[in-house]
C-alpha cells in the first residue's frame, strides 16, 4: 500500500477514473446490444432510433478518453455495415 499523501490520493484519484471508464464502456456495450437486439427483431423504427443512440454514446466515449477515437469509428462502421445490411 502507498505511504506517502500524495500517492495515497493518486490510488483514490485512479479509482475514480477507472470507476467512471467503466461505467461508460458498460453504457457503449448495452447500446451496442440493443442496437443488435433491435436488427434481430427487423423494426425499422427501433433500429434506426437504436442506431442513434449507440453512434451518439460511442462518440461520447470517444470524446471523454475512454475508448480511441480511431476505435471509436471503427466500431461506428461496423454499426453501419449492419444497418445498411438491413
Amino acid at each position: 500500500m502507498a505511504n506517502h499523501k500524495s500517492a495515497l490520493k493518486r490510488v483514490g484519484i485512479t479509482a475514480k477514473k477507472n470507476l467512471r471508464n467503466r461505467m461508460i464502456t458498460s453504457q457503449v456495450k448495452t447500446a451496442v446490444k440493443s442496437f443488435d437486439a433491435a436488427i434481430a427483431s427487423e423494426d425499422k423504427a427501433a433500429i434506426e432510433s437504436s442506431y442513434v443512440n449507440a453512434v451518439s454514446t460511442v462518440d461520447k466515449a470517444a470524446a471523454k478518453g475512454v475508448i480511441h477515437k480511431n476505435a471509436a469509428n471503427r466500431k461506428k462502421s461496423q454499426l453501419a455495415v449492419k444497418l445498411a445490411a438491413k
